[in-house]
């Protein structure tokens, strides 16, 4: 295995992902850029469309920003309208995030355009080269969360 045999040198992982994550990002930059959304926004409104309901605290542990950046962003989504926050009555601490009818109608819209990007990205990559990659991907992950 890569990293594991003697005298073998472990790939840069940190370019591939790098350039990877680069062409990602600056692709959902140009395709949101008409709806006033950043990656970030969208992936929180992907979170929060596919929990339900979620929870900041939730946001900020899935995504690769600090709490206080989600607050702000959670405030940013709110005063467009596309987030509502709830309190929990049984515990008034408790913030639940839940998309709006106009969150769910753009991230549904957007999306739309997003797998028409992801679709231009992998072009080329047979179904079995792409279940390898998101394989390595959820494993290398796995490790970084064995850490």
């Amino acid at each position: 295995m890569v990293g594991e045999e003697a005298g073998t040198r472990t790939p840069d992982l940190g370019s591939y992902v790098g350039s990877l994550a680069n062409a990602v990002y600056k692709g959902i930059t140009q395709v949101m850029a008409p709806y006033d959304l950043s990656p970030v926004d969208v992936q929180m409104m992907m979170m929060c469309r596919d929990m339900g309901e979620c929870t900041a605290t939730q946001i900020a542990q899935m995504l690769p920003v600090d709490a206080s950046r989600v607050s702000r962003l959670v405030t940013d989504l709110v005063e467009k309208g596309l987030i509502r926050r709830r309190r929990l009555r049984r515990d008034r601490r408790v913030v639940m995030l839940r998309l709006t009818p106009d969150g769910q109608k753009l991230i549904t819209e957007a999306a739309e355009e997003l797998d028409v990007y992801y679709a231009k990205l992998t072009t080329g990559l047979t179904k079995r080269e792409f279940r390898s990659f998101a394989s390595a991907a959820q494993k290398i992950t796995a490790n970084f969360e064995g850490m």
